[in-house]
């Protein structure tokens, strides 16, 4: 037995022994299949054919899963537009040129399905599709811009209409792009008069060119169709139908309804008072969320209002009596379906006046320009108090307090070792004034005394040969100087994409008076701003204005809000309006498509609103910043006056304001205007033929006294864009660059003129650091004589070709926007 175990126990010693080298071989089998990019199989589990293929039975029920949540989806998409009183399918019918209409091509559509019903040249008109179950609501528009936005802004499907014969024109083209750049749901394409193109062999060629040009805004378009052709408008009519409308993002999140009908209130107030005001009723079918009486609602370009009270408006239908007469079935007429409670919106725009409101001597101390002597660098003014003797630490017994210190007018003489050292100021370390702050030239020369003598590796003022005198020139020799030196440059808009913020001083005017509300930052994106120094300046109703500290929590609370409770989509309801002025009854056009669109909490409040601005391809005009646009976005139209600033995200908010927003570039347009939540497609417009004259001066006054120009008669399609976070807190800066001329250089010190013209100016802005347009940095030594030259240093010898340059700053404010004015239009 002995050997047997013996035996045992060496075979299960070599067994042990092999464990080694299998466990080396299969790491080195897995990281050979992870370098091949082989994926290692699940642990413990078999890998038999019949694990790896799903039964018959699974596949069956896996599609019948499928199969049932799609139509789920279906049914939940298609909701709105099922039952007796559901809602019709609003089709657009837009005519692209002049020989087509739109009446025409709704006829064509009807006649294929035998239907005689009557279609006005613009308007609405409806039809009840038996052979699908559905009901079709066409919007015929013609060619003009603001009805067709209309139409296609509260539309599920939109029909183009070209010609065989002529060409889309200009207004054609407008009128696309603005209905694609606003959000546009399903679209289909047909053509009119395709049968009279003569020979029949170039139908088919007309029908690729029109597609060819079709996709070119809408590329899912696979078909132009023939409405010469009963089959084609079948199939047209039997997509409009079926077709589960994709919807408009922005359009879904908030609730709305094409208006049917409008009740004005009976009476001769409307006709002899022009601001009165009554109940206004507007009849339609609530579509996307749940209408609540509690939120506002934006009616076309009549503006805001508030909900009385929402009742139902079922259609009414005919049954049989007794004997033949039919008798009408109104079930449900006027029931009150939702009412204002208390968290009812009202149609206040701006905060409250705060009771106790800011004098302005309760600004600081700073801000009184004749306690200045120097410009502010960041968050210091510099120079103010330099010449005023520092006072010096007494030496006082220990434990002595502040009061107690009062009383001792001068030091003791005795220098104990129970004497100790205050300081009479007795402000933070940080606050030091400039003796005692350390030299920084990266950081732009803050705290150099730059009026000494302190040692520098140039040895200060000697450096010039000793045999040259500074001399003041006359006043005629430098009038012609500066002529001669500041050759005439181009327009305005070229000159700013040229030498970007530049300016010029003119001789007698002092630059510390005009450029009193400039500053220097050392960094325009990392530099503390100063708000405190804006104050005096700030709109009137600047502190009014909406502030969100969380916007994405906020937008998503929104939202979520709007998720739940109101009036079902799908009914068909009468929204009674309060305080509707009376005379738009008689402005009102009944053409046009009106569209009620329920705003969102706080979407009327107005804020400091951003938006993202790109100049389309077709314009090669420079925008100016104040310019007077109008903009669309969402259910609002609005004339604005943008500031342009650069784009994207900085650590101290500080963004830089353009002038000019010069063609292929992009900037974000600011103004004072209503919020709007999430991102939602914004038009801009520029009434061509009576733009505003552009100001001669750039540096005038950045209020809000300007007065309005007139409006033009012509349009174009300039920009689009979309609307950004708001924000109280973005600083837009305005910056204008003052450059003087080396006039005479030795190493790397030179001497500079005509950046500015008396000694004053100088020691104002000598704190800031200076550059020149080769990437060197500087700063100003000292001021030589009294007409504005100076000595400055520079890290290396400059060219003399070189401009040596200033970079000033101040904060501009947005303008108001104003609503666009019901008759005013776009000026088409």
């Amino acid at each position: 037995m002995a050997p047997m175990e013996g035996q045992h126990h060496h075979r299960s010693t070599t067994k042990v022994a092999q464990k080694p080298y299998k466990s080396r071989h299969a790491s080195k089998s897995a990281l050979k299949e992870k370098s091949k990019g082989k994926v290692e199989g699940e642990r413990g589990t078999r890998r038999t054919p019949h694990q790896q293929v799903m039964s018959k039975l699974g596949r069956r029920n896996q599609a019948k899963q499928k199969r049932n949540t799609k139509d789920a989806d279906h049914a939940k998409a298609t909701s709105v537009f099922a039952g007796r009183d559901g809602a019709p399918r609003l089709v657009a019918v837009v005519p692209l040129t002049e020989d087509v209409s739109g009446k025409l091509a709704v006829r064509s559509l009807n006649g294929c399905l035998d239907l005689e019903e009557d279609v006005p040249e613009e308007g609405w008109s409806r039809v009840v599709v038996d052979r699908f179950k559905q009901k079709l609501q066409y919007l015929v528009v013609g060619r003009d811009l603001l009805r067709a936005l209309d139409a296609c802004r509260v539309a599920d499907f939109v029909v183009f209409v070209l010609s065989a014969e002529q060409e889309v024109d200009e207004l054609g083209e407008l009128m696309l792009r603005s209905i694609e750049s606003q959000g546009v749901s399903n679209v289909l394409t047909v053509v009119q008069g395709l049968d009279a193109v003569e020979p029949a062999k170039r139908r088919t060629q007309v029908v690729g060119s029109l597609k060819s040009f079709i996709t070119h805004f809408f590329p899912t378009q696979e078909k132009v169709h023939s409405l010469d052709s009963r089959q084609e408008c079948l199939n047209v009519t039997r997509s409009l139908c079926t077709t589960t409308p994709k919807g408009i993002r922005w359009r879904e999140d908030r609730s709305w309804m094409m208006v049917e009908d409008i009740k004005w209130p009976s009476g001769k107030a409307a006709a002899t008072d022009a601001e009165a005001t009554g109940e206004v009723i507007l009849t339609g079918h609530v579509r996307g969320k749940g209408l609540k009486a509690d939120r506002l609602v934006e009616v076309g370009d009549w503006g805001c209002f508030q909900i009385d009270k929402i009742t139902a408006a079922p259609l009414e239908t005919r049954r049989k009596g007794k004997g033949d007469d039919m008798a009408v079935d109104s079930e449900g007429q006027d029931a009150v379906l939702d009412q204002p409670t208390e968290d009812q919106d009202d149609l206040a725009e701006l905060a409250p006046e705060e009771a106790v409101m800011e004098d302005a001597e309760d600004y600081p101390v700073s801000l009184a320009p004749t306690e200045r002597k120097g410009v502010l660098l960041d968050d210091h003014h510099y120079f103010s108090d330099e010449e005023e003797e520092a006072p010096r630490p007494k030496r006082l017994p220990k434990g002595t307090s502040k009061y107690q210190s009062a009383w001792y007018l001068n030091d003791l003489s005795d220098s104990g070792s129970d004497l100790e050292t205050v300081d009479s100021d007795d402000e933070d370390e940080e606050d030091m004034d400039m003796e005692g702050a350390a030299a920084n030239p990266a950081d732009g020369m803050e705290g150099i005394d730059m009026n000494g003598r302190e040692p520098t590796e140039y040895g200060g003022p000697s450096e010039y040969p000793q045999s040259e005198a500074f001399m003041d020139p006359t006043a005629e020799d430098e009038a012609e100087q500066i002529a001669a030196f500041r050759a005439q440059r181009k327009n305005e808009a070229e000159e700013d994409l040229e030498f970007p913020d530049e300016i010029e001083l003119h001789p007698n005017v002092l630059a510390r008076e005009r450029l009193a509300r400039y500053r220097g930052l050392k960094s325009l994106r990392t530099s503390h701003w100063e708000t405190d120094e804006d104050k005096p300046h700030e709109p009137e109703a600047w502190r009014r204005l909406l502030e969100i500290a969380d916007y994405k929590g906020a937008k998503a609370r929104v939202l979520r809000e709007a998720l739940a409770g109101g009036v079902k989509p799908g009914t068909r309801v009468q929204v009674h309006l309060r305080n509707v002025p009376l005379a738009l009854q008689e402005r009102h056009n009944k053409a046009g498509a009106l569209g009620v669109f329920s705003l969102l909490r706080h979407e009327h409040k107005r804020t400091a609103v951003n938006y993202s601005i790109s100049l389309s391809s077709d314009y090669e005009v420079p925008i100016k910043s104040k310019e007077e646009l109008v903009l669309q976005c969402g259910p609002r139209r609005m004339v604005i006056k943008p500031l342009f600033s650069a784009a994207g995200n900085t650590p101290n908010d500080v963004h830089k304001f353009d002038r000019f927003l010069h063609p292929g570039r992009s900037a974000i347009a600011t103004f004072i205007g209503p919020l709007t939540w999430g991102s939602v497609p914004a038009l801009f417009f520029k009434k061509t033929a009576a733009a505003p004259a552009a100001d001669a001066d750039e540096m005038a006054d950045d209020g809000d006294g300007s007065d309005a120009p007139q409006l033009a008669p012509s349009t174009q399609l300039i920009a689009t864009g979309t609307s950004l976070p708001p924000s109280t807190n973005r600083v837009v800066a305005k910056r204008v660059i003052l450059t003087g001329h080396p006039y005479k250089i030795h190493k790397k010190l030179v001497t500079v003129r005509y950046m500015f013209f008396n000694s004053e100016d100088v020691a104002w802005f000598k704190a800031l650091q200076l550059w020149t347009r080769r990437g060197r940095s500087g700063f100003i030594r000292e001021s030589l004589g009294t007409h504005g030259y100076f000595k400055a240093t520079f890290d290396g010898k400059i060219n003399p070709q070189d401009a040596v340059a200033v970079s000033l700053y101040k904060r501009v404010w947005p303008r108001e926007a104003r609503g666009l004015a019901v008759g005013e239009g776009l000026g088409l």
